[in-house]
C-alpha cells in the first residue's frame, strides 16, 4: 500500500470491529474558533455513526467548561495538566488516540501505551507562508515534526496541506490521507442591539485580524464605491489593526471600515446572509472554514489565489491574483457582473453541500478502522 494516498470511497466502508477512540478536544477552550467547531462537529458525527452501527465508542478529552458539549450520554474526560501521569495503560484502554491539530501538546507515550495508535490531523504549515522569521518557522516545523514522529498515520485537511507536509516534513512510510473539513449549519441570523448595523451595502470578511489574513489590501475596494467593509474576528495583532485604520484614514474611507471584533454565531450568520460579497484575501490557509460556511448563503466569493483557497473555492469563486489596488477593483467589478449574469448563487450552495460532516465522519471512521486493524 502506498504510504501517501487520498481517501476516495471510504465512506462506503463499515467499521466491523468494536473500537475505542479518544478525541483530544483540548482546543475547544477557544469558543467560536474554527478548531472548536472542527472538534465538536467531527466528534458528534463520529459518535452518532458509531452508536447507530454499534461498532465502537468515542470519548472526548475536553476543557472542563465543555464537559456537556457532546451530550448527556457522552464519555467526556475533563482536561488535567498531568493527564498522562494520572492514567494507567489499563484505564486509558483505547485503540485510537486522535490528535486533531499539529500544535497540540498531548500524544500518548508509545512505551507506556504500546497498543494505542495515534492519528494526527494537520491543518496547515502556515508559518512557512506568512513571512515570519526563519527561526520562528523552524520552531513551528520542529514541533509539528515531533508529533508526526509519534503518529501512526496522518490526515491533512486539503491536498495543498498534504503536499506541503510531504515537501517540508519527514513522514517515512506512514499513510497520509486527505479528508477535507465539513462545515456546520450556521445559526439563525440575528443582530443584537449592541451589534454593528450597516447602513450601506457591505463586504464581509471573517477571521482573526492579523498580517496573515491580509485584510488591508481590501481598502481600495471602498474607493469609488458606496459600500462598507466589515471584518469580524479577534483583533489579533494590535499594531496591524492600527495600521489598517491609518491606511483607511489616509484613503478617506475610515468611516466605512468596521472592525467589531469577535461576533456571536447569530451575528456572523446575519453578516453572511446580508453581505454584498464575502472577501478573504488571506496569505495562507490550510483550508479556510469561513469560505465554506458562507457558501451556504450563495454569496459571491472573492478569495486570494494562494495556498489552499483555490482548492476550496473551486470554480464558484473569484480570485485575486494580485493585491495591487486597481487589479483587485477590476476583479471585484467583473466578478459581481458575472455573478449576477450567470446566476452563480445556486452553484455556490451546491458546492457547500460537498463539505458535510456526516461524510467526513465516515472517512475518519475508515481511517480509524485501518489503524485498529
Amino acid at each position: 500500500m502506498d504510504g501517501h494516498f487520498e481517501i476516495e470511497n471510504f465512506g462506503t466502508l463499515m467499521v466491523n470491529r468494536k473500537m475505542k477512540i479518544i478525541l483530544d478536544c483540548e482546543l475547544m477552550k477557544h469558543p467560536n474558533s474554527g478548531l472548536y467547531h472542527y472538534c465538536l462537529n467531527l466528534g458528534l458525527s463520529v459518535k452518532s455513526q458509531l452508536k447507530e452501527a454499534g461498532t465502537g465508542t468515542i470519548s472526548f478529552y475536553v476543557p472542563p467548561a465543555e464537559i456537556n458539549s457532546f451530550g448527556p450520554d457522552s464519555n467526556c474526560i475533563p482536561e488535567k495538566k498531568t493527564f498522562w501521569n494520572l492514567f494507567s495503560p489499563s484505564s486509558l484502554s483505547c485503540d485510537i488516540w486522535h490528535a486533531p491539530f499539529q500544535s497540540g501538546r498531548i500524544v500518548p507515550d508509545k512505551k507506556k501505551f504500546p497498543g494505542t495508535k495515534v492519528l494526527l490531523t494537520i491543518h496547515d504549515l502556515n508559518p512557512l507562508h506568512e513571512g515570519k522569521p526563519i527561526e520562528e518557522q523552524k520552531k513551528s516545523l520542529s514541533h509539528t515534526q515531533s508529533l508526526i514522529d509519534k503518529a501512526d498515520a496522518l490526515v491533512c485537511i486539503s491536498q495543498f496541506c498534504k503536499e506541503d507536509v510531504l515537501q517540508h516534513c519527514k513522514v517515512g512510510n506512514k499513510p497520509v490521507y486527505v479528508i477535507r473539513n465539513g462545515t456546520h449549519k450556521v445559526h439563525t441570523p440575528e443582530l443584537r442591539s449592541t451589534s454593528y448595523h450597516p447602513v450601506r451595502p457591505f463586504l464581509f470578511g471573517m477571521g482573526y485580524v492579523n498580517r496573515k489574513k491580509n485584510y488591508h489590501v481590501l481598502l481600495p475596494l471602498l474607493e469609488n464605491e458606496e459600500i462598507e467593509l466589515i471584518i469580524a474576528g479577534r483583533l489579533d495583532e494590535q499594531e496591524y489593526v492600527e495600521n489598517i485604520k491609518k491606511q483607511a484614514e489616509k484613503m478617506g474611507v475610515i468611516e466605512r471600515l468596521h472592525l467589531p471584533g469577535p461576533v456571536s454565531e447569530g451575528e456572523k450568520a446575519w453578516y453572511y446572509q446580508n453581505c454584498l460579497a464575502f472577501v478573504h484575501p488571506s496569505l495562507a490557509e490550510g483550508f479556510g472554514a469561513p469560505v465554506v460556511e458562507v457558501m451556504q448563503f450563495g454569496k459571491p466569493l472573492f478569495l486570494s489565489s494562494l495556498t489552499s483557497l483555490p482548492e476550496i473555492g473551486g470554480d464558484v469563486a473569484f480570485y485575486f491574483n494580485s493585491f495591487e489596488g486597481k487589479s483587485m477593483q477590476q476583479v471585484f467589478q467583473k466578478g459581481m457582473r458575472d455573478y449576477n449574469a450567470i446566476g452563480l448563487a445556486e452553484r455556490i450552495k451546491k458546492r457547500s453541500a460537498e463539505f458535510n460532516w456526516e461524510q467526513k465522519a465516515k472517512e475518519y471512521l475508515a481511517v480509524y478502522k485501518s489503524l485498529a486493524g
